[in-house]
C-alpha cells in the first residue's frame, strides 16, 4: 500500500508547487513510510508519492516513468494478475525495467487506451500524466476498496489518496463552517458516514468506485463509469455445484490475496467470513499469524470464539483487549485518520486490532464484502417477514397504511404495517440508520427538510429495478454501506499503522459466481442468511462457526456511555465550537437520558461526538492529534524491520 499526491498545473507553475506538495505528502506518511518520491515533470506535473513496498521491493520506484517518458503514474495498491497482463502486453511489444505491477498498469494504459482498467483484477487507485497528450488520467477499482480524492483550483487539479493530504489546497477548507457542505452533514447524521462522492468540504470530491477521471488543462473533470455490479440471479437445478464454484473461486482469490515478499497475517473474528479467509490462506501458508480484537465486557468480545477457532485451525492467535479508556484516548487519532466522520464504533477495535497486527506483519487478509457479496446482512430478512403484506393488492396496502398511522407509538404491529406499506425505495437506505428526519429538524441548527437519503439512493435504485428486493438491497449497499462504511474504516485504520488490508471477497472473480446466486440461496425462508456461502464453506472451517450469527465487531459503546465514558461525552460536547451547525443541548439531553435508561441513545450520541471530535481538528484547529515526527520514523524503522 502507498499513499499518494499529484498536481497536474493548467498554467505551467507545477515548479513552484513543488514545496508545497512535498510538505502535503508528509500528512499521508503513514501509508507508506518506506520511500518518499516528490519529482516535477516539465511545468506540468509534480507527484509525490509514499511507497510501502510488497512487490519487487527494490525496483518498482515511484513516480514511474515509462515509454521514454511520455508518461509517469502513481500508484495505491495491488494488482494479483499483473503477471498475466504483463505477459499479454509483451506478445504485443511492451517491454519492461521492473518486475511489478506499476509498470504493467502503465504500459497497458499505452497499448490498450483508458479501456484496460476493466482488465485489473486488484484493489486499486492511480493517476497518470501523459505529457505528449497532456491528459491525466485516474481510475480507482471496482468496489472502492482503494480511495481516491481530488479538488480543482484556479491553477489546476490536486489528487491523492486521503483528503487531508488536499486541505492546503482547499478554499473551503479555510474558511470553516463556511465551507461545510449542509447536504452532506445532513446525510452524515442520517448514515453515520458522508456518502460518495462528496466529503465534508464542498471543493473536495472523491472518486467512484469502478469510475475513471479524465482531465486537460482548462477543461473540466469527466468521470466514466467502467464497472457496474451486474446482478444476474439465476435458479440454478445444481446447488451443490455452485456451493463448489464458490469455494474454488474463494480458494483462488486467498491465493492471489497472499502474493507478497513481506510477512502476511489475518484478522480472526468470530463469524464465517474472516475464519474462511483464515481457512483458505492456511492451505498455502499454515503458519499464519491471526489478530484478534476483544473487552472485558460480557456478551461482546470475540476473542473466545476466535481462539477456539484458531486452535482447531491450528494457528496462533493474537488478542488485542481493548478498554475504554482505549477508546476514549484514540478517538482524536481515528478521527484525523478518517479525514470525514464515521460514527461507526467498530472502527476502534479495528484501530487496535490493526496495531496489534503491524507488530507483526506488513499485510492482513479480512473478510469485507462478504455480506454484499452473499446476502448477510439481517436486514437481508426484512422482504421476505414483509411479504404478506408487500404481495396484498395496493388498495388493500394504501388501508393498512392508514390504520398503521393511528396506531399509538411503540404499540405491537404499528412498525410492521409502515414498513410492509411503505414501497422498498423509501423504506431501505443503508444498515445505519440513527437520526430521523424529525430529529433532524431538532438537532440541526439551519435544517433543509429538501435534503432526503433518497437523494444518496434514487439512482441506484433505478439502475437495480430489474432486481429482486434482497438483490436491490445488496445492490444499494454496494454503491452505500459499503464503500462509504466498511471499506473506509477498513483502509483507514490498516493503513494508520502502515498495515496493508487485503479483502479476497472483494474480487471480481469471486463477484461473478455470487451475482448468480438467487434470492433463496442467498437468504431462506427460515431466514438463514449467507446460505450458498455456508454451504460452500462446510467442510473448510470449524464446524460450530458454520451457523454461528454475524457479531460484526461488536463495541460496548451502550455500556460504557451510561459509566465510564458519560463525563468524557459530556465534557466533549460542552467544549465543541461546533453549536452553529448542532443543537449540543439536546445531544446532551439524549445522552442523560441514556444514561437514566430511558432510551438506549448510544448511536445517536456517538454519531455526533465523532462529528465534534472531527471538528475540533479539522475546523477549529484546536486539537491536534497527528503522529509526531517520532512515530512516523518508528513505523519506517518498522517497516524496515519486516524486509
Amino acid at each position: 500500500m502507498c499513499g499518494l499526491l499529484t498536481y497536474v498545473s493548467s498554467c505551467g507553475d507545477a515548479h513552484h508547487q513543488r514545496d508545497g506538495v512535498a510538505a502535503a505528502l508528509e500528512s499521508i506518511h503513514h501509508r507508506g513510510p518506506d520511500e518518499t518520491g516528490v519529482r516535477v515533470s516539465g511545468d506540468d506535473v509534480v507527484l509525490g508519492f509514499k511507497r510501502l513496498a510488497f512487490i519487487d521491493v527494490e525496483n518498482s520506484h515511484q513516480p514511474l516513468e515509462y515509454a521514454d517518458g511520455r508518461y509517469v503514474i502513481t500508484f495505491n495498491g495491488e494488482i494479483y494478475n499483473y503477471l498475466d497482463l504483463r505477459k499479454q502486453l509483451a506478445e504485443v511489444g511492451a517491454s519492461f525495467a521492473t518486475e511489478g505491477d506499476t509498470e504493467a498498469i502503465v504500459a497497458a494504459y499505452h497499448y490498450w487506451g483508458p479501456e484496460f482498467v476493466s482488465r485489473l483484477r486488484g484493489m486499486f487507485a492511480f493517476i497518470i500524466w501523459d505529457r505528449f497528450e497532456r491528459t491525466a488520467f485516474a481510475a480507482r477499482d471496482h468496489f472502492g476498496i482503494k480511495p481516491l480524492h481530488y479538488t480543482v483550483t484556479p491553477t489546476g487539479i490536486f489528487v491523492s489518496s486521503e483528503k487531508k493530504a488536499l486541505l492546503p489546497f482547499s478554499a473551503a477548507a479555510r474558511s470553516g463552517d463556511a465551507g461545510l457542505d449542509p447536504a452532506a452533514l445532513s446525510h452524515y447524521l442520517t448514515l453515520q458516514y458522508v456518502p460518495e462522492p462528496g466529503t465534508l468540504h464542498t471543493d473536495i470530491h472523491r472518486l467512484g468506485s469502478g469510475e475513471t477521471l479524465t482531465w486537460k488543462p482548462g477543461q473540466e473533470v469527466t468521470r466514466d463509469r467502467y464497472f457496474r455490479p451486474d446482478f444476474r440471479p439465476t435458479s440454478t437445478s445444481s446447488p451443490e455445484r455452485l456451493f463448489a464454484e464458490i469455494r474454488d473461486v474463494l480458494r483462488e482469490s486467498v491465493g492471489l490475496h497472499l502474493q507478497s515478499e513481506v510477512p502476511v497475517g489475518a484478522f480472526l473474528s468470530s463469524g464465517i467470513d474472516s475464519t474462511a479467509i483464515v481457512a483458505l490462506a492456511r492451505e498455502h501458508k499454515p503458519d499464519i499469524l491471526t489478530f484478534t480484537a476483544g473487552y472485558e465486557v460480557d456478551g461482546y468480545s470475540e476473542i473466545t470464539v476466535a481462539e477456539q477457532s484458531a486452535k482447531w485451525l491450528g494457528v496462533k492467535n493474537f488478542p488485542a483487549l481493548i478498554t475504554a479508556n482505549d477508546m476514549m484516548e484514540s478517538l482524536p487519532r481515528i478521527v484525523w485518520h478518517l479525514d470525514d466522520p464515521v460514527a461507526d464504533p467498530a472502527l476502534v477495535p479495528l484501530y487496535f486490532v490493526a496495531k496489534k497486527a503491524s507488530e507483526q506483519v506488513t499485510a492482513v487478509l479480512s473478510g469485507e464484502g462478504a455480506d454484499e457479496f452473499f446476502g448477510g446482512y439481517g436486514i437481508y430478512r426484512e422482504p421476505l417477514s414483509l411479504k404478506p403484506i408487500t404481495s396484498l393488492p395496493d388498495p388493500l396496502q394504501k388501508g393498512l397504511r392508514a390504520v398503521s398511522k393511528v396506531i399509538p407509538e411503540g404499540v405491537k404491529g404499528k412498525s410492521f404495517l409502515e414498513r410492509g406499506t411503505t414501497p422498498l425505495q423509501e423504506r431501505y437506505y443503508g444498515n445505519a440508520r440513527i437520526f430521523t428526519e424529525a430529529e433532524k429538524s431538532k438537532l440541526m441548527r439551519r435544517y433543509d427538510p429538501s435534503v432526503q437519503y433518497t437523494d444518496v439512493t434514487e439512482q441506484h435504485y433505478r439502475d437495480a429495478a430489474y432486481l429482486d428486493d434482497v438483490t436491490q438491497m445488496q445492490y444499494i449497499d454496494l454503491y452505500t454501506w459499503l464503500r462509504g462504511d466498511i471499506l473506509v474504516k477498513a483502509d483507514r485504520m490498516t493503513m494508520a499503522h502502515s498495515l496493508e488490508g487485503r479483502v479476497p471477497f472483494l474480487d471480481v472473480g469471486v463477484f461473478d459466481v455470487a451475482r448468480k446466486i438467487p434470492q433463496e440461496l442467498k437468504v431462506t425462508s427460515k431466514g438463514i442468511r449467507k446460505y450458498a456461502l455456508r454451504q460452500a464453506l462446510e467442510q473448510v472451517v470449524p464446524p460450530q462457526i458454520v451457523n454461528r450469527p454475524k457479531l460484526g465487531f461488536p463495541v460496548p459503546t451502550r455500556v460504557w456511555l451510561k459509566g465510564l465514558m458519560f463525563d468524557w461525552a459530556r465534557g466533549i460536547l460542552a467544549d465543541s465550537k461546533a453549536g452553529d451547525l448542532l443543537d449540543l443541548q439536546y445531544v446532551d439531553r439524549l445522552l442523560q437520558a441514556h444514561k437514566a435508561g430511558e432510551a438506549d441513545n448510544s448511536r445517536k450520541v456517538w454519531t455526533v461526538l465523532v462529528f465534534c471530535v472531527w471538528h475540533s481538528i479539522f475546523v477549529e484547529g484546536r486539537i491536534d492529534p497527528r503522529p509526531a515526527p517520532a512515530e512516523s520514523a518508528l513505523l519506517t524503522k518498522r517497516a524496515i524491520r519486516q524486509r
